[in-house]
């Protein structure tokens, strides 16, 4: 198994140790270093990967809050405090977790599980094909099934992708290019730049438009045209 990566930051040296001690309980959890200064922790962080911060918030020069907001691609981020007025903005920050002083093992064990499956989930494609039916996205933290059939359209949004079935819409990163290995013709047309379409989806062609069965229009690109109209059997 290979180890996460772990910091603790807190000024006061108890609670370092109190949350060093439990680390090292965990065989999976590898400290990489304890600071007392935050300032001296953004600097580690500048030079090293981080898998987890464990993260004391009411600090001198720079709170927690603070160092999270600095960072610009953060680790996960477990907040240890005695501080219970921080919890709602810790979350708004988009931490894991958020523990009070003094922190059960239990409830350290639980926070440090919970974020093991996340970071698992990151590392693994955020689109698996399965069989030649269906696939898995990564999308709202879970693994979700998709019916390739179900599909109506992929739509490129910059790093992410949107996929729409009938009555849902999932958001996931990954490129066209990619899903164009998944989604094949005949059944499935890259229409224009940003769109991949399901042909058996297609309800009207109009000019330059297709209408799909839920009453999307797609622009087609002129250099696609003459091949969706094969495709369709549209003479």
């Amino acid at each position: 198994m290979e180890p996460l990566h772990c910091i603790v930051i807190d000024d006061e040296p108890i609670g370092q140790d109190v949350v060093v001690s439990f680390i090292e309980k965990i065989p999976y959890l590898q400290l990489g270093a304890t600071f007392g200064d935050p300032m001296e922790a953004f600097m580690y962080l500048q030079q090293h990967e981080v898998d987890i911060i464990f993260s004391d918030i009411q600090m001198p020069k720079m709170n927690g809050l603070e160092l999270v907001r600095s960072l610009e691609k953060p680790p996960v981020i477990i907040f240890i405090t005695a501080h219970r007025d921080f919890a709602l903005e810790g979350y708004e920050t988009g931490v894991m977790d958020y523990l009070v002083k003094p922190v059960r093992f239990d409830r350290f064990v639980k926070a440090v599980n919970r974020t093991k499956e996340y970071i698992d989930m990151r590392k693994q494609p955020a689109i698996q094909q399965v069989s030649a039916d269906r696939v898995f996205i990564k999308a709202d933290g879970k693994l979700i099934k998709i019916l390739l059939g179900e599909i109506l359209y992929v739509e490129a949004q910059g790093d992410y992708l949107k996929i729409v079935i009938a009555n849902e819409t999932f958001t996931t990163l990954g490129t066209l290019k990619s899903m164009d290995e998944v989604l094949t013709l005949p059944k499935f047309f890259r229409v224009q730049r940003s769109f991949i379409l399901n042909l058996e989806m297609v309800r009207s062609v109009t000019g330059n438009m297709v209408e799909l069965v839920n009453g999307k229009t797609i622009t087609i690109a002129l250099n696609k045209k003459d091949e969706l109209f094969q495709l369709l059997g549209i003479k």
